[in-house]
């Protein structure tokens, strides 16, 4: 009976340890600006988030699929996440900017020293309003 009690705790444990963590999902990695004002987002995780990336090259991919800026106004996500490189060019980050106008755009941050300490950290960003 003990050994049994013993196993199923261990399941127990192990399966809270894993629903903990946030499933990894595929992108495009940036090295973010830090922003010190910025707030978790934790919504950018979602499976269903638009994650939009711009790189130190200036490349803006749509999740993992390489695109032009001007291809963003047809995305149909009411919320976009922007994640930038902090060596991108700025030019292409105002030309992502234009094209997602209209959209509610959170733009992602690399955690503020404050949050740092936490093995995994959710994603952190400032909401934007980008007129029509």
């Amino acid at each position: 009976m003990k050994r049994y009690v013993w196993v199923m705790g261990a399941v127990l444990i192990g399966s809270v340890a894993q629903a903990q963590q946030p499933a990894l999902r595929k992108g495009v990695s940036v090295q973010m600006a830090v922003a010190d004002h910025a707030v978790e987002m934790r919504a950018a995780d979602a499976a269903d988030a638009t994650v939009v990336a711009i790189t130190a090259e200036g490349k803006v991919y749509s999740g993992i699929d390489v695109t032009e800026p001007a291809a963003l106004s047809q995305l149909s996500a009411a919320t976009v996440y922007v994640k930038v490189d902090a060596r991108a060019p700025f030019q292409k980050v105002l030309s992502v900017l234009d094209a997602l106008h209209g959209k509610s755009v959170v733009l992602l941050a690399a955690a503020p020293k404050t949050a740092e300490g936490s093995k995994m950290l959710p994603p952190y960003g400032v909401k934007l309003t980008v007129p029509r």
